[in-house]
């Protein structure tokens, strides 16, 4: 085998978030990928792999290592750990080998991007960011990307102390920084909400959500996972990233259980919305960001070819 190995450093070296919300525009434009998981549990440690053949890209498979008790150790270690090989779409061999830590950081913000770009309005002035983990700054600094008419970024996470180094980095003239305790109130006040987090109870309300707004959903992976509640859902319209996945999410399986969303209600992906563009109605609009490997297989290629990369 002579596959390349790419570190994060070699990622963070050539990516930018415009040239990763393109990537994933342009895979949008083709075929829908094949997917399969693997999950294989043994007490508190579990290992996850999920695999995409994505028709005129290749194909690829992240390889997932979870163990949560090493956040408790003497010294703390990363809970996740993780790669992203790429096989080539000509030769069929492994020819990347990424970090997947990394990637994941840029295809989870910049899938959230390209949805806002197509979803939220242009003129957005206030981003409510929440939650305080990895994809917090990441989240940020994507939604400004696209919408730079954003003036004014909220932070709220139930430890607020975790916000510092998030504010700091997202510092920038002619924008202020407010990190916040009530999250009704910014939710009343924002005009684009994206939420990364493991919450299990709804923590924005539709109740307190202005008519037109954006929210964006990217935690909530486990189906007994949530981020907005049923009021949420009721008065938006609903996107997501990826059919097939999306349905499996939190957020919208129970919103189907609870019979606040029907499936086919749901008025399209990103494959969708990228081939003809969605038409606003004037609602709030939901997009739920589920993720799937096709996202790294698109943002691993186009780091590997700003690199240079070959085999």
């Amino acid at each position: 085998m002579s596959a390349v190995m790419l570190s994060a450093r070699d990622i963070r070296s050539v990516m930018t978030w415009e040239r990763a919300i393109e990537a994933l525009r342009d895979g949008h434009r083709g075929a829908r990928p094949r997917t399969e998981d693997l999950l294989l549990q043994s007490g508190p440690f579990s290992v996850f792999s999920r695999g995409v053949v994505l028709p005129g890209y290749g194909a690829g498979v992240k390889v997932c290592s979870i163990f949560p008790p090493n956040a408790h150790r003497e010294t703390p270690l990363p809970t996740e750990d993780a790669i992203f090989v790429v096989v080539d779409e000509d030769k069929k061999s492994i020819s990347w080998i990424l970090d997947g830590p990394e990637v994941t950081r840029w295809k989870t913000a910049a899938d959230s991007a390209l949805a806002s770009a197509l979803l939220s309005a242009n003129d957005s002035k206030t981003l409510l960011v929440i939650g305080a983990g990895p994809i917090a700054l990441a989240l940020g600094q994507a939604h400004i990307h696209v919408r730079p008419s954003i003036k004014r970024i909220m932070l709220w996470n139930r430890t607020p102390q975790k916000l510092d180094s998030v504010a700091q980095s997202l510092i920038q003239p002619g924008r202020t920084i407010d990190v916040v305790t009530d999250v009704n109130d910014a939710v009343s006040q924002a005009d684009i909400i994206s939420a990364a987090t493991g919450s299990v109870r709804p923590i924005i309300k539709g109740r307190f959500l202005r008519p037109g707004a954006h929210v964006d959903l990217v935690g909530g992976y486990r189906p007994d996972m949530r981020e907005a509640d049923d009021d949420v859902i009721e008065q938006s319209d609903v996107f997501v990233d990826f059919r097939d996945t999306a349905v499996e999410a939190g957020d919208i399986m129970q919103a189907v259980a609870n019979g606040s969303l029907v499936r086919s209600d749901i008025k399209g992906d990103l494959f969708e919305m990228v081939q003809a563009a969605p038409k606003r109605s004037g609602k709030a609009t939901v997009f739920k960001n589920a993720g799937g490997a096709h996202l790294d297989l698109l943002i691993a290629l186009a780091a590997a070819k700003e690199l240079g990369a070959s085999v």
